[in-house]
């Protein structure tokens, strides 16, 4: 084998190629065989959602912010979408007004709800928690309502 015949061969540049590309080409054109009708096959579809899966995901989270830096603590269970009942007793009028301010921010962003239920108290809600009833009346029956909150 000469190396002129070993440059073809590497290259393919011999007759064999040639052979090789025609039949290549026939089966190129040749019609394919159909293949036989078969029946749609049909998924039935399972909308069967475990209801144990949304307890064991749905969370009430309780929480008693001491200074304002802790609203965002509260603001990222919001983002989580758990519901958080906000304790406010402890704080200075002035932080907890400012941290209302700003989870009734938050709460608008991802269209949830706040809802002040006791003394100083509010439950903040994201979008998939649903709130039912009204605590505010009975506050006012009481006589618990705080003036300084609106």
């Amino acid at each position: 084998m000469g190396l002129k015949t070993k440059f073809k061969s590497f290259f393919l540049l011999d007759d064999e190629y040639d052979d090789q590309e025609e039949e290549m080409m026939e089966k190129e054109y040749e019609p394919e065989p159909e293949p036989p009708a078969q029946k749609p096959v049909r998924h039935a579809r399972q909308n069967v959602v475990s209801l144990q899966s949304v307890q064991k995901s749905s969370k009430v989270i309780l929480e008693e912010p001491r200074v304002y830096a802790d609203a965002q603590e509260i603001a990222d269970h919001l983002k989580n979408r758990r519901a958080v009942v906000v304790n406010l007793q402890s704080m200075p009028h002035d932080q907890a007004k400012r941290i209302v301010d700003f989870l009734s921010g938050t709460v608008y962003a991802i269209a949830g709800d706040i809802q002040r239920i006791g003394s100083n108290i509010f439950l903040c809600t994201p979008d998939n928690v649903e709130v039912s009833g009204k605590i505010s009346e009975f506050l006012q029956e009481q006589d618990y309502n705080d003036t300084r909150w609106p």
